[in-house]
């Protein structure tokens, strides 16, 4: 008769209720810490910026080719403090606002349309690729001839500048949208611009926020670029205006002290506005990749 195997030992063990688990916590060290600021890494770059252009402008020794980052610095301090860069900056961001809405509004219709209707499609292909490619600032001398010389021919400009790269983008987060969100739609009975604001926009505004950050990026350079050509606009000027008088009489300093408005401008814009933008919505929403 073959033996029985030995009987198995019981072991009683009590639960253990889940707030008793402990938790190992490694402290992060201070380069860690600091590393892991995105504000901090970035200044530490501006910062870096900096000292290379400060060391490079002392090494050449030529204020009229360069001058240094303190000598520029203590000019934009100058000027904001008297209140020329300030008006400049503000003619400046009044023009671009008045283009960039329009260039929006008319992205959105001309992309709406194109969602629409099949000729709305080609339509927007068509232009898209004749004019697109096309320098915005290429179309000074025409807008020069059909509004004068004044803010109509800047806007018109900007306008451009704005509502091909928007439309695009739109047009393409549009496409990426997926069918099953199209079906729930659909099955919501939505239609026409309901069914573009709460499936279609919502959807596709990782795009759409890439493309308003492209169509800021070129209104803005476009603009600076129109007010070096041609400066005044309504009889004053803007930051374009202020580096191009400024470059006339020599003030190096202060041609550099405007473009470093403009640049401080951009970074504003990029930080606190887009950036604020994106973190209430694209990565609430859990589509930042």
């Amino acid at each position: 008769m073959a033996s029985r195997p030995p009987a198995r030992p019981e072991y009683v063990r009590e639960q253990v209720d889940e707030h008793d688990f402990g938790v190992v916590n490694k402290p992060l060290t201070l380069w860690e810490r600091v590393y892991g600021n995105t504000v901090v890494r970035k200044a530490s770059i501006l910062v870096v910026l900096a000292l290379v252009w400060q060391a490079y402008a002392m090494h050449l020794g030529n204020a009229l080719l360069l001058p240094t980052f303190t000598d520029t610095l203590h000019s934009f301090l100058d000027r904001v403090g008297s209140g020329e860069l300030l008006r400049k900056s503000w003619v400046s961001i009044k023009v671009l606002l008045q283009g960039y809405a329009i260039g929006l509004v008319l992205a959105l219709v001309i992309t709406m349309l194109a969602i629409a209707t099949r000729i709305g499609n080609d339509l927007l292909e068509t232009l898209t690729a004749m004019f697109n490619p096309l320098p915005a600032i290429a179309l000074l001398p025409v807008a020069l001839i059909w509004f004068g010389l004044g803010s109509g021919s800047i806007i018109f400009v900007l306008v451009h500048a704005v509502l091909w790269p928007i439309a695009l983008a739109t047009h393409s987060g549009f496409l990426g949208v997926s069918s099953t969100l199209r079906m729930v739609g659909r099955n919501y009975g939505l239609a026409g611009f309901a069914y573009v604001r709460r499936i279609l926009i919502p959807a596709a505004f990782p795009s759409i926020l890439s493309g308003l950050k492209i169509g800021w990026a070129f209104a803005w350079r476009t603009l600076i670029a129109a007010e070096l050509v041609f400066g005044t606009t309504s009889g004053s000027g803007g930051l374009g205006w202020f580096i191009y008088e400024n470059k006339n009489v020599l003030d190096i300093p202060a041609v550099f002290a405007g473009l470093f408005t403009v640049i401080l401008i951009g970074l504003l814009v990029e930080n606190l506005i887009f950036r604020t933008i994106e973190q209430r919505t694209v990565r609430r929403w859990g589509m930042h990749f």
